[in-house]
């Protein structure tokens, strides 16, 4: 099962508001979820009350499996960036990783 870390539409017509879930990637966008992470509300003036998401539970799902959709990181980026650090992080360690052992196969050869 893929899991996916994205936005979940609520409110009503052009008062919408968004929750961040995990969910599985073949759901539909308001559908069933796993994990209610935390919310955004794009209409609310004070940066405050504006959005809120729990960091450890983002980070557990990460380390789990999970991707961020473009939206969900970009929100997350503003309020976490040390979770996007740590993600970007791990792709350049499993990068570096992959290149030596290219780098180990072909000097055999």
């Amino acid at each position: 099962m893929a899991l996916k870390i994205r936005l979940r539409q609520h409110g009503r017509t052009n008062r919408s508001f968004f929750r961040l879930v995990v969910t599985d990637a073949r759901s539909p966008r308001d559908g069933k979820y796993v994990e209610a992470l935390g919310w955004y509300n794009p209409v609310e003036a004070e940066d405050d009350k504006k959005l809120f998401f729990k960091a450890d539970r983002i980070q557990h799902w990460l380390n789990l499996g999970a991707e961020l959709t473009e939206s969900a990181a970009s929100l997350i980026k503003k309020t976490s960036p040390e979770i996007m650090r740590a993600q970007t992080e791990k792709k350049l360690n499993s990068l570096a990783k992959a290149a030596t052992k290219r780098k180990k196969r072909t000097k055999f050869r």
